[in-house]
């Protein structure tokens, strides 16, 4: 079965909304009198494009894929959401993590999805092998959260290979923090849609981009029910920054190597005071110690300034999410991590 057919039937055959600006090549005489836009200029009194052409075009460069095979959304959540209400319609079945990235349920709820979990094995570890198995679409974070734990470009093929007529959704949002994307497997696997944020590595929280990248037919769809839904979904200020912070490699790699850096010091600096800390190929830490309570950690923390983040859920109540943050940061979050683990232990 091809991918496509998993379009929802209600609308398979919509024709997207056509802007008064889509497709317009304008020049500098150009009269816009064709958006009801007010016509005093203040830099951002026009429509931005809603092709994102010039933000998608920067992408291709960067990725190595081609501008039609990239979707733009405002946050790699907007992105799922697209791909859900695309391709999976109401009691489509999914299946997830029991441990990863809560929005995924959320999601599931919210668009009528069949979902189950898949529990991660005893030490955290995505199982591959049920993932392959089952025949439902999978949403998967590569590295997962809040774990940290990465599965290697084969384990991701295997899964994306095992049954072609399901769709893998692969949810990169950390991977410039161990650096093996799966972008190039989509050349050759149509059933794989792999979606980043610039918010982590890139250090446009703030601006929140998202994008997909998949094969063109696919993007195709994914364009034509943003155009039905909402064609101007970046800012023109949005896109600008976005480019230019895809502009400065320099920055990009000293601020991921520098977050690596002090990611490992922070964790064995943990590890010697006898915290498990799982192996993070991210930007955060997941830590627990015996002695420890980690919802009591976590509200000592914040009672002296630090926010760090804990799960109530069984499998990860005894441990808490720590965010890298500068070396600075992170003595302070060492130094009353100490003092609360002599307290506990006094």
């Amino acid at each position: 079965m091809d991918i496509r057919n998993l379009i929802r039937e209600n609308i398979r055959n919509l024709a997207p909304y056509s802007t008064a600006r889509d497709d317009y090549q304008g020049t500098e005489l150009s009269i816009a009198l064709d958006a009801n836009e007010n016509p005093y200029d203040n830099g951002v009194n026009r429509y931005p494009d809603p092709r994102q052409k010039a933000l998608k075009a920067r992408l291709s460069q960067i990725k190595g894929v081609p501008v039609e095979s990239i979707f733009v959304g405002n946050g790699s959540d907007e992105v799922l959401g697209f791909v859900m209400q695309t391709f999976m319609g109401p009691g489509a079945h999914v299946c997830f993590p029991d441990v990863t990235y809560g929005f995924y349920h959320d999601f599931a709820v919210t668009f009528g999805l069949d979902w189950e979990y898949v529990p991660v094995r005893d030490d955290f570890g995505v199982d591959v092998a049920a993932l392959c198995d089952t025949d439902r679409h999978v949403l998967l974070a590569n590295p997962n959260s809040p774990t940290g734990i990465a599965l290697g470009r084969d384990e991701v093929e295997k899964i994306v290979a095992s049954r072609l007529e399901r769709l893998v959704v692969l949810d990169e949002a950390y991977v410039d923090y161990c650096g093996e994307s799966c972008v190039p497997l989509v050349r050759e696997h149509r059933n794989l849609i792999v979606v980043h944020t610039m918010s982590k590595s890139r250090n446009l929280a703030g601006a929140h981009i998202g994008y997909a990248i998949a094969q063109a037919d696919l993007v195709k769809d994914l364009e034509n029910i943003k155009f039905a839904f909402n064609p101007f979904n970046l800012s023109a200020p949005t896109m600008a920054v976005g480019i230019a912070a895809l502009s400065d490699p320099e920055y990009y790699r000293a601020t991921v190597a520098d977050t690596v850096r002090t990611r490992e010091a922070s964790r064995a600096e943990l590890a010697a005071m006898g915290f498990a800390v799982l192996p993070s190929s991210t930007n955060f830490l997941l830590a627990s110690h015996p002695d420890l309570d980690a919802r009591a950690w976590c509200a000592e923390l914040r009672a002296a300034g630090v926010l760090t983040r804990h799960y109530d859920t069984e499998r990860l109540r005894p441990w808490l999410r720590v965010t890298v943050g500068t070396p600075e940061e992170m003595r302070v979050f060492l130094d009353q991590t100490r003092l609360i683990l002599g307290r506990a232990q006094a």
